[in-house]
Order: structure tokens, then C-alpha cells, then sequence
């Protein structure tokens, strides 16, 4: 197995640890991250329906500029809004295989700041 397929498979096995106790209802839908090198993108997706909700994203946004930091904190904000606009104030955060420091900490602060609990 190579370094790349190793790396790969445990980014995976991270996200499937998360993914077996993250599971969002119609009450508390999952509020799910993804980051990548240049964009942020999240959604409240509700699991049971196989829907999503709301979404947000830095992907076509001219105020989304500065740091990657900056980027989650704008994304944050939004997603909650969104969220308030839909009445949903309680959700699970799913973080993916990430660690919960930097970017998804600041992520989920931002959003926690505008009102959505998790």
C-alpha cells in the first residue's frame, strides 16, 4: 500500500467514525464542513429525507476574501442565517475527517455566535 492510498484510507476511516454517531433527524439535522485548499462549503442536511436544507459556500462570493480562517467565519455566519431563515436552531455537527482546531473551530464558533446550538 502506497503512501497516498495509506493517507487516503485513514482520512476515510476518520469520517466514518464521525459519520456512525452523526446522524441528523428532522429535529436536529447535521450541520456538515468540507474544506478544501481554497473553498469552504457547508450544509444542514437531514438524514431520515435524504435532503438538504440550507447550504453555503465561498465558491462565486466576492466578500469571501483573506484567509482560509476568515473564509470559515463568513461561511459560518451565513449557514446560520440560512438556518434561522428555515427555524432550525439545533443541529449536529459533523466535521468530516478533520480535527475540530483552526478552520472548524472557527466555523463552528462563528455559527454558534449567530444562534445555532450543537
Amino acid at each position: 500500500m502506497g503512501r497516498l492510498e495509506l493517507k487516503r484510507n485513514n482520512i476515510l476511516r476518520r469520517k466514518n467514525r464521525v459519520r456512525s454517531v452523526v446522524k441528523g433527524t428532522s429535529d436536529r439535522p447535521r450541520l456538515s464542513v468540507n474544506i478544501s485548499n481554497k473553498n469552504i462549503s457547508a450544509q444542514i442536511i437531514d438524514d431520515e429525507k435524504h435532503i438538504t436544507i440550507v447550504a453555503a459556500s465561498t465558491i462565486d462570493k466576492k466578500e469571501a476574501k483573506g484567509t482560509m480562517t476568515e473564509k470559515a467565519v463568513l461561511v459560518g455566519k451565513d449557514i446560520a442565517k440560512k438556518a434561522k431563515s428555515k427555524k432550525i436552531s439545533q443541529v449536529k455537527f459533523d466535521r468530516g475527517s478533520r480535527l475540530f482546531h483552526g478552520r472548524v473551530k472557527a466555523f463552528a464558533d462563528a455559527a454558534r455566535e449567530e444562534g445555532l446550538k450543537f
